[in-house]
């Protein structure tokens, strides 16, 4: 049986937590233990009501080297800062992909990368570590994705479409192929992408226009 501890328990560890009790109800495979949570807000842990045990913040906790972590902190700026420190003492991350989504069997994905229910993901797409593929996405074929982005649900990326680092796309956005997405850039949600977009700026709209630089 895999044993693993979520970092965070708000919102996107409760997603995560009911997609492993789901596998864990319908698959004849291994099984997955949840040993509990780490959260700096221990007040967030009781509102979805765990049956697993708090275990402490994240500033203070020990990584175990002999479990594995799944990260359920959603935010792009957070996520990443503590994935690098964790990593930095040795923690073992892992993802976790949706009996429901569909994935080609070309497909290459870091095994850190979380796919959720009912997601797509095409032939020969590449996606790096840490990514996050929400709700009834779809990646199209030969797209390739850096780490650290964020995916809403049932974003439309087209094949040959390639998107850089620590990006967030919003929930309805598309992209037509062949387009290039940057650096920690926003796609608001219901975008339509049409052009290449650079490093550091916030896009919306249908054409999509940039709305803003950092």
């Amino acid at each position: 049986m895999r044993k693993l501890i979520i970092i965070g328990s708000g919102g996107h560890a409760a997603e995560l937590y009911e997609y492993i009790l789901f596998q864990n109800q319908i698959s004849t495979r291994e099984q997955i233990e949840v040993i509990g949570f780490i959260d700096d807000d221990p007040k967030m842990y009781g509102h979805y009501g765990f049956e697993e045990p708090f275990l402490g913040t994240i500033k203070e906790h020990v990584v175990n080297p002999e479990i594995e972590y799944l990260m359920g902190i959603a935010n792009l700026k957070y996520r990443k800062e503590i994935i690098e420190s964790f990593e930095k003492q040795n923690a073992k991350f892992t993802g976790f992909i949706h009996p429901t989504a569909l994935i080609a069997r070309s497909a290459e994905i870091h095994p850190t990368v979380v796919i959720s229910h009912n997601a797509s993901v095409g032939p020969k797409v590449r996606i790096s570590a840490h990514n996050i593929l929400n709700s009834r996405c779809t990646i199209g074929h030969d797209s390739v994705l850096g780490m650290y982005n964020f995916i809403s649900p049932q974003v439309a990326i087209a094949g040959n479409t390639t998107i850089g680092t620590g990006n967030l796309i919003g929930t309805n956005a598309c992209t037509i192929p062949g387009v290039h997405i940057g650096s920690h850039s926003k796609i608001g949600a219901g975008a339509v992408v049409i052009k290449n977009v650079p490093d550091h700026v916030t896009v919306v709209g249908n054409m999509a226009k940039i709305l803003e630089r950092k």
